[in-house]
């Protein structure tokens, strides 16, 4: 079976012309790209945006040999892993350890032949590809470890998390299903415990959306396209209506809202989320302030400030932990909501932020930005 021909580039560095001449002729009637210098500091140069396969390299030049062209290639990380194959009059075993010890692959005696030279160059490249083969696929295994352990982690949390925040409306749900059965149960009290299970089934069923929508996030393609960001917030208000009167929340809106891209839905659940998170920890009542800046790199900052107690360092630095709670006491709220925040705006480009000083009454700012769709445009 005929082998395959060599591909590559092969740079050549020489001080003869001759030499030069008949490798070059022979390398590139093989397939071979070949790039020629005829001194060490010209290789190196070339070297620098030509990045050779593989470099034939002389040992006796006048100023910089080979030995030190060699050093100084080994010594630099683009240009580290280029095989070198010497070609050399000298027989001496002590100048062939050398070259090997400062990075050599192989060696080559002059007179050359053509054919020994082309299959040393071809056995070289060979294990090269393979080598840059093997460590792309080592990178990916690296990564798709890493991705599988973030995964496991996030599946212990969600576990814990799933348990905690749906152990609540079912305990609530079995406790007054159970009641109703009561004989001593009035009229006025079955009703309330039908209306709690009824809460309770709600709750139940919002838990879950929030974990179906957390799963899509991961998995969808998304397109953007430019946001309505009014109307959003507005739709937010409505779905938080009841809460928001049971608080006697205040909210303060921009007139004109800039114009970024995104997803509505998604952005409407990134927006209830944060809403949600404010009144529950913020003043009382609760003072809420939303707003929007245009940034100079092309995004723009969505943000939301409350009137709450403040977040110390250590607490903001947790805040965007998979499956974590802003407090450790009793709330409405749940621990999905801020991993959703970040997964989305994460696929949608953007970051999250939080900006606390700690300190009671001054509250925290919770934000996310997005691309611009136009930085001259505002609705």
């Amino acid at each position: 079976m005929k082998p395959e021909p060599p591909t590559g580039t092969v740079l050549i560095v020489d001080d003869h012309p001759t030499n030069i001449g008949l490798l070059l002729d022979y390398l590139s009637d093989s397939g071979l790209k070949v790039l020629v210098a005829q001194d060490g500091l010209g290789a190196l140069e070339l070297v620098d945006y030509a990045s050779p396969d593989i470099i034939l390299l002389d040992v006796m030049m006048p100023g910089l040999d080979g030995f030190e062209t060699c050093r100084r290639l080994k010594q630099k990380q683009a240009t580290h892993d280029i095989p070198v194959i010497f070609m050399t009059a000298l027989s001496e075993t002590v100048d062939k350890v050398t070259g090997f010890n400062i990075g050599a692959v192989d060696y080559i005696t002059k007179p050359i032949q053509h054919e020994e030279v082309l299959a040393r160059i071809t056995a070289h490249l060979t294990i090269r590809n393979l080598q840059q083969n093997l460590e792309a696929k080592n990178n990916l295994l690296a990564e798709e470890i890493a991705e599988r352990q973030k995964l496991i982690e996030e599946l212990d949390a969600f576990a814990h998390t799933v348990a905690h925040d749906l152990k609540n409306p079912l305990s609530c749900v079995i406790a007054h299903t159970e009641a109703m059965d009561e004989p001593w149960i009035t009229p006025e009290e079955s009703k309330k415990a039908r209306q709690a299970v009824l809460e309770g089934g709600y709750k139940m069923k919002s838990i879950i959306e929030s974990l179906l929508l957390l799963a899509r996030t991961r998995q969808a393609e998304v397109e953007l396209y430019p946001l309505d960001m009014g109307h959003i917030v507005n739709q937010v208000r409505q779905r938080l209506a009841v809460m928001l009167a049971d608080s006697q929340a205040q909210l303060s809106l921009p007139n004109r809202w800039p114009i970024a891209l995104g997803h509505e839905l998604w952005i409407e659940e990134v927006w209830a989320n944060y809403v949600e998170n404010a009144v529950n920890y913020g003043g009382q009542p609760p003072r809420l302030e939303l707003g929007a800046e245009p940034q100079p790199d092309g995004m723009i900052r969505f943000w939301i400030r409350d009137n709450g107690p403040g977040l110390s360092p250590e607490a903001q630095s947790r805040l965007f932990t998979p499956f974590t709670k802003l407090s450790q006491t009793p709330s409405p709220g749940y621990g999905l909501g801020l991993s959703i925040v970040q997964r989305i705006i994460d696929k949608l480009g953007g970051q999250v932020g939080v900006t606390s000083d700690g300190i009671p009454g001054h509250g925290s700012v919770f934000s996310f930005t997005l691309p611009a769709a136009d930085e001259h445009s505002n609705r």
